[in-house]
């Protein structure tokens, strides 16, 4: 069976698989972005702090996947909870290094009269601050988007949901029938999802950051 036959069967499943994968990455990504966010908050005002934060989630992106995803099996078991708790440790340090880096480049004196104008220091953060450094945040989301989608197909190995149970099956079973389909449906698709959601990220950027900020 040629490359085409096996996607046209298999539509169904391939299309239930490419909507868990992106399920997957979107969620984890969205629960690394709140986490990374309000760890940049706490932090970015300390350097020892943003530097120890940074150095935390730089020391769990060194863990190898699989050597992550077999420390938590014992503790989470298999299926997509421990698929989902590896994926948000991933996508932590570019959320949390680019929070930092955003809140940072805020210019002192825009938060000054923000504040000589009788803001509190939490509407600074929400309606000034925040507000400026989004531009890094959403990079930092984007990159993380885009690491995630291939640490999410290793993620197959706890029994996690998506392309990666294709990639598996066709290299487990290599020399068999439809092995090197597998293995290429699940590859492809990753890739065509990851431009897909990079897409969305364009779009997003381009309606929630004004001209000007986006240079």
């Amino acid at each position: 069976m040629n490359l085409f036959d096996y996607i046209s069967d298999r539509a169904s499943k391939l299309w239930l698989e490419a909507y868990l994968h992106t399920s997957m990455v979107v969620q984890c990504t969205i629960i690394a972005a709140v986490l990374g966010v309000l760890i940049g908050v706490a932090v970015y005002r300390s350097p020892i702090g943003s530097a120890v934060a940074t150095a935390l989630a730089s020391t769990i992106l060194t863990v190898p996947s699989f050597a992550l995803l077999g420390l938590l099996i014992p503790i989470s078991g298999l299926g997509p909870t421990t698929a989902v708790i590896a994926l948000v440790l991933y996508g932590l340090l570019p959320i949390v290094r680019n929070t930092i880096v955003g809140l940072d480049g805020v210019d002192p004196a825009v938060t000054d009269a923000a504040r000589g104008i009788g803001m509190s220091r939490f509407g600074v953060l929400t309606r000034v601050e925040l507000r400026l450094a989004w531009p890094a945040i959403l990079t930092g989301m984007r990159v993380a988007t885009q690491m995630l989608m291939g640490i999410a197909v290793i993620a197959a190995y706890a029994k996690g949901p998506g392309f990666g149970a294709e990639v598996f099956s066709g290299l487990t079973n290599a020399g068999s029938t439809n092995s090197l389909n597998q293995a290429v449906t699940g590859t492809v698709g990753v890739v065509i999802l990851a431009l897909l959601l990079d897409g969305v990220y364009v779009l997003i950027k381009r309606f929630t950051v004004s001209r000007g900020v986006r240079g």
